[in-house]
């Protein structure tokens, strides 16, 4: 889940905010997840898997029927935890489920302009990412597996995607800015990468309030 600087609440009155509602401890209902799951009403919150966990370092398996009731779940289920989260995408190994899909959004607040417009929330189920050329960007980058923590990572700056989407219906195209980010971000959690593995010098990783008051090494 791409977090730290990323996070990025949805609006307080959208369907997604849920600071009223009782919270009831409960138990997965959904083949595969093992981690604990905390209903909110008829939506429930899942626990996050941190750095150490081994589902964070396993390539995920494809997803065999997208349109399959316990795939629509999870999804729900995935979107509804990254918003309380307040992240901008949540892969499926995040939360115990070693399958090859994610959920993400581009903000309003995240937009550069039309080659990277803002997006509503989506899946992208069975994933393939590519390089667009070899020009590269610096993202600074958190993960809520890695809590209070973020790096500079380098990243392609635009990446062609293609996969399906929520529905289950093919989606493509060409990313870049924001939205290249995440994607990249998401995709190697379903190769077991996390963000660090990425860093080429580590003096760039630091704690949240150390690198708000110091700023990152250059």
């Amino acid at each position: 889940m791409l977090g730290g600087p990323y996070n990025t609440r949805l609006k307080p009155n959208s369907i997604h905010s849920r600071r009223s509602r009782r919270l009831i401890d409960c138990f997965s209902a959904v083949p595969g997840v093992h981690g604990r799951r905390i209903r909110v009403d008829m939506m429930t919150l899942l626990k996050i898997a941190r750095m150490g966990h081994p589902v964070l370092l396993q390539e995920a398996q494809p997803v065999e029927d997208p349109l399959a009731p316990e795939i629509q779940t999870l999804i729900a289920d995935m979107i509804e935890t990254m918003a309380d989260a307040g992240g901008v995408g949540l892969a499926a190994p995040q939360i115990h489920v070693s399958k090859r899909l994610f959920v993400y959004f581009v903000p309003e607040s995240r937009s550069a302009g039309p080659d990277d417009p803002a997006r509503e929330v989506d899946a992208l189920i069975n994933p393939v990412l590519s390089p667009i050329g070899d020009a590269q960007m610096e993202c600074i980058e958190g993960c809520l597996s890695i809590p209070g923590l973020r790096g500079a990572v380098p990243r392609f700056a635009q990446v062609r995607y293609a996969g399906l989407d929520r529905r289950g219906q093919p989606v493509e195209g060409i990313a870049s800015g924001f939205l290249a980010n995440v994607l990249q971000h998401e995709y190697d959690h379903l190769d077991g990468i996390l963000y660090p593995m990425r860093m080429t010098d580590h003096r760039r990783l630091g704690f949240n309030e150390e690198a708000t008051r110091f700023g990152l090494p250059a």
